[in-house]
């Protein structure tokens, strides 16, 4: 007597068929475990950030001290002077800007000043006030435009570009507003394009 043959033998497109849907949706599965956990990939536009980063920069965003802090209950707080990507909390439907990209100045509780043309952030550790540039290899441009004094509220950050002069960069002191925490979606490590300016932050 013949023996009976399996489904897949039978159907042999079936077969095919379920293995491909299930590749499909491992590959969705993964890509969206790696996009929340493990780091995010985004595209710069516009001049706010130069001469650091231009507009076509393609970056690599660490989402892992984000995963961590969360898995702690606890926010995530990046450092002074990082670049980082964040929702733009005045984002609405329609607006091409909903995540942007800019530089970690000032921390709840601190004073920021912009007057003559830099800032100067003052804390309990620093009550004469301080450069919170003095750590960035000299990348932010300079003079600052504007003119600002204010503390960063609890659960917030005061952030601005690169580009400072003028109204080339959005940013805490024009408008902006300060950035909570929970909006943060991590520190950008690498620029990975174009190929000929990669580089580590």
């Amino acid at each position: 007597m013949e023996k009976t043959k399996a489904f897949g033998q039978k159907h042999p497109f079936l077969k095919d068929l379920s293995g491909l849907i299930f590749f499909i949706v491992a590959v969705i599965l993964g890509t969206l475990f790696i996009n929340t956990y493990i780091f995010r990939s985004f595209n710069v536009e516009g001049p706010s950030m130069e001469k650091t980063l231009y507009t076509g920069d393609r970056l690599i965003v660490n989402r892992i001290p984000v995963t961590v802090s969360s898995l702690k209950n606890k926010p995530y707080v990046p450092d002074r002077g990082q670049v980082i990507v964040f929702k733009n909390p005045m984002y609405t439907a329609g607006n091409p800007d909903e995540y942007i990209v800019k530089r970690v100045i000032a921390f709840a509780g601190e004073r920021v000043v912009l007057a003559d043309g830099h800032y100067t952030v003052y804390n309990p550790a620093h009550p004469t006030g301080f450069d919170p540039d003095n750590d960035n290899h000299g990348e932010p441009g300079s003079p600052t435009s504007g003119s600002f004094d204010g503390v960063v509220p609890d659960g917030t950050l005061f952030v601005s570009g690169d580009h400072r002069e003028g109204n080339y960069s959005y940013d805490s002191r024009n408008g902006l507003g300060y950035i909570p925490l929970y909006d943060v979606v991590g520190p950008v490590s690498m620029r990975i394009f174009p190929f000929t300016a990669i580089r580590g932050f």
